[in-house]
């Protein structure tokens, strides 16, 4: 995947092993998504250890490759290299997206988590290739970011900057119209896919909606 296809994805599925038993139940679910459509994953277990974070992302690569699908790796700049993922997701405490694009060029697509207007702006001018912009909506998992930053602010945010800006948080699927009426590129989900009774179907109607 190179920085060019950014805009061939819409629908950006964030894994959480807690919401499994076991790994191997959220393998099966993010390859449910895949087969569903999904094209893009990015590997987010931040309490992982390096072996262990590094054993998952060997295996979703495989898995992603398999349905020619990008991988991100969250955070960690190292092991994104290590198993050849297509980039890596950066926030609030990641190295800088600059330092990132001064080392390592173009070999790492470069995504960035934001929550307001200057952070946008500040992630663009960084050389970010993309940005996740929420809460959007009331969601658990955001909580610590504060309030929802609502559809108007999104709309605003995207009259501002150029790349790509996904929404997240809170996004169920009868809000996808709203999000994408105010400019969003796509959406980032954690729960309202990993946590459905029939992911490929939901992953399907989702992208339907979105595209």
């Amino acid at each position: 995947m190179t920085s060019e296809k950014l805009t061939d994805f819409k629908l950006y599925l964030i894994t959480d092993r807690k919401l499994f038993t076991d790994h191997s139940s959220l393998f099966n679910a993010v390859e449910e998504a895949l087969k569903g459509g999904l094209e893009a994953v990015q590997l987010r277990e931040k309490d992982l250890g390096t072996r262990d974070l590094l054993d998952m992302a060997y295996k979703m690569r495989e898995l992603t490759k398999a349905y020619q699908a990008g991988l991100f790796i969250n955070d960690r700049v190292d092991i994104a290299l290590a198993v050849e993922a297509d980039g890596v997701h950066l926030g609030r405490e990641s190295i800088p997206a600059h330092a990132v694009k001064k080392t390592f060029k173009d070999r790492l697509i470069i995504g960035v988590s934001t929550h307001s207007l200057d952070e946008a702006v500040e992630a663009e001018k960084g050389g970010a290739d993309f940005l996740t912009l929420g809460p959007v909506y009331h969601t658990p998992s955001k909580m610590k970011y504060g309030e929802p930053i609502g559809i108007g602010l999104l709309r605003i945010i995207k009259g501002k900057i150029s790349i790509p800006v996904f929404g997240i948080g809170g996004i169920k699927i009868d809000k996808v119209g709203e999000v994408k009426d105010a400019g969003a590129d796509g959406v980032a989900l954690i729960s309202a896919i990993l946590t459905a009774k029939n992911i490929r179907e939901t992953t399907e109607n989702f992208l339907r909606l979105i595209i």
